[in-house]
C-alpha cells in the first residue's frame, strides 16, 4: 500500500480472513491416520482417492502401511513399475493384494514411496516375552486393548496367552509410529505422512497415536467407528461380512481333531 492511503474496512476484513486461512492450513497435522477394515472395499477406495489427491498436490511424503513389514519400501521404484515389482519391494505376503493394490499403486504412480510399518514377523515372538512393553501405555489404554484382544479372538483365547498378545499389539503400534516419524523427519515442512492401518490401531485412545510425539489427525471408517476415538468418523459404504467367530471356531475344532489321539 502507498503511504497515507486509507484501507477500506472490507479490504481489512479480507486480509484478516486470508491470514486466518493461511494459519489454519499451516496448523494442519502432518500425520494423517486412516483406520479401516480389510473386508470393506469402500474404505480402501476412499483412501486411494486421498492418496491420489495429496500426491498430485505434492503434499504427500510417504504412505506407511500396516500391511507390509518395517524395513521394506518402494523407494526408488519408477512411477510405471508394475504390480509384481511393487509387491516384491514390499515383500508383500499374508494380506490380500487386491484389497490394497489401489492405495499402493496410487502412491507409486504419484511418485510417493510406500513404506512398510508393521512389526517384522521375526520380532513377534520376542515382543510376546518383552515385559517392558507393559509400561509403554497407561492402564486405561491397556484395558481397552485387552478387551479388543479378547473380542477379536471371540473369547476363545486362553487367559495365559492374553499378556503376550497384548504386547504384540503394543509393539505393532510402536513400530508403525516409529516408521511414520522417521519418514516425517526427512519430509519437506509442508508435507504429510499418511498411515493406513486397522481401525483399532488407528484409535486415539489405544493405538498408534499414543506413541507419536507430533500432532496427528485420525479418520476412522465404518460400522465400528463409534467405538473408537478419532477426529472424524467417516461414512463409507458397507458390505455384508461373514461372522469371523464362526470361522475361528471351525479352525480351532479342526486343530483339536487333528491333534487328538
Amino acid at each position: 500500500m502507498l503511504a497515507g492511503m486509507t484501507i477500506p474496512p472490507w479490504l481489512r476484513a479480507l486480509a484478516l480472513l486470508s491470514a486466518l486461512s493461511t494459519a489454519a492450513v499451516g496448523a494442519e497435522p502432518r500425520i494423517l491416520i486412516f483406520g479401516e477394515q480389510h473386508d470393506q472395499p469402500d474404505h480402501q477406495r476412499q483412501v486411494a482417492a486421498e492418496v491420489t489427491r495429496a500426491a498430485a498436490a505434492g503434499r504427500l511424503a510417504a504412505v506407511v502401511l500396516e500391511m507390509a513389514d518395517a524395513g521394506h519400501d518402494t523407494q526408488g521404484l519408477p512411477r510405471d513399475a508394475d504390480e509384481a515389482r511393487v509387491r516384491q519391494s514390499l515383500a508383500w505376503t499374508g494380506w490380500p493384494w487386491e484389497v490394497y493394490s489401489g492405495v499402493v499403486m496410487a502412491a507409486v504412480r504419484g511418485g510417493v514411496p510406500v513404506v512398510g510399518g508393521n512389526l517384522p514377523r521375526a520380532a513377534v515372538r520376542p515382543a510376546m516375552a518383552d515385559g517392558s512393553l507393559d509400561a509403554k501405555i497407561g492402564a486405561a489404554p491397556r484395558e481397552a486393548l485387552l478387551q479388543a484382544v479378547r473380542s477379536g479372538h471371540c473369547g476363545l483365547l486362553p487367559a495365559s496367552q492374553e499378556p503376550g498378545m497384548l504386547r504384540v499389539q503394543i509393539a505393532r503400534d510402536r513400530s508403525m509410529a516409529q516408521t511414520v516419524e522417521a519418514r516425517l523427519a526427512s519430509a519437506a515442512p509442508d508435507q504429510q505422512v499418511l498411515l493406513l492401518t486397522g481401525a483399532m490401531h488407528a484409535s486415539r485412545d489405544r493405538g498408534v497415536p499414543l506413541h507419536l510425539a507430533q500432532p496427528v489427525r485420525v479418520v476412522i471408517f465404518g460400522e465400528r467407528a463409534d467405538e473408537l476415538s478419532a477426529d472424524e468418523h467417516r461414512a463409507a459404504a458397507s458390505v455384508e461380512r461373514p461372522d469371523p467367530c464362526e470361522g475361528l471356531k471351525k479352525q480351532l475344532a479342526a486343530q483339536r481333531a487333528a491333534s487328538a489321539p
